[in-house]
């Protein structure tokens, strides 16, 4: 299934808390969950495409953190095997380069970004044209959050730090359309 930004926005309305998950015990939680998707954090080119099969199987949309996944280099041949050999929905990554060409094959991209001071900032602006949604870390910064979702025009998703529901219904408030936690117990909520 193709996805596009429409869609992927109006999921995240109907859902808002996204199961980051980093290891088996979290994806077992996140399939228990009412949580549309997921965030795969975790994984090896020997397993990723038992565990994107795993979500799919539960009709979640899957996004590989491709950063993250060993065994997987970050070029564009990683991008290729996930297209080829696995359901993925799409990917996460902080690399521009990862973002242009799996966004150039049809795959739906997430661009991460760590804003950390002004120029990170300004530089989320400047390097998220080719990303469908971008997503922000820290998750817990409502001002910035709440200044990036009006420049930007993709779906801004708070990640990191999001501990309870407090700083999910700030970082919602503030303008994410959804959060991104790895705390299971939110997941739930």
């Amino acid at each position: 299934m193709t996805i596009n930004q429409d869609f992927f926005t109006d999921l995240l309305l109907d859902s808002p808390i996204i199961a980051a998950v980093k290891d088996e015990e979290g994806l077992k939680r996140a399939l228990a969950s009412d949580c549309q998707v997921i965030f795969l954090l975790y994984g090896t080119l020997l397993n990723i495409q038992d565990i994107i099969a795993r979500a799919k199987q539960k009709n979640r949309l899957v996004f590989v953190h491709i950063d993250l996944i060993e065994g997987l280099s970050g070029k564009e041949i990683a991008i290729d095997y996930l297209k080829a050999k696995t359901s993925a929905d799409g990917i996460i990554s902080t690399r521009i380069n990862q973002i242009k060409y799996a966004k150039s094959i049809g795959l739906f991209c997430i661009q991460r970004f760590f804003v950390i001071d002004s120029l990170s900032f300004e530089n989320v602006k400047k390097q998220a044209s080719y990303a469908d949604a971008v997503d922000i870390l820290p998750g817990i910064m409502p001002k910035v959050l709440e200044k990036l979702s009006k420049r930007l025009r993709q779906p801004v998703i708070a990640s990191g730090l999001i501990q309870d529901k407090q700083d999910i219904m700030s970082a919602l408030s503030s303008g994410a359309q959804a959060v991104s936690t790895t705390c299971g117990d939110l997941w739930f909520e």
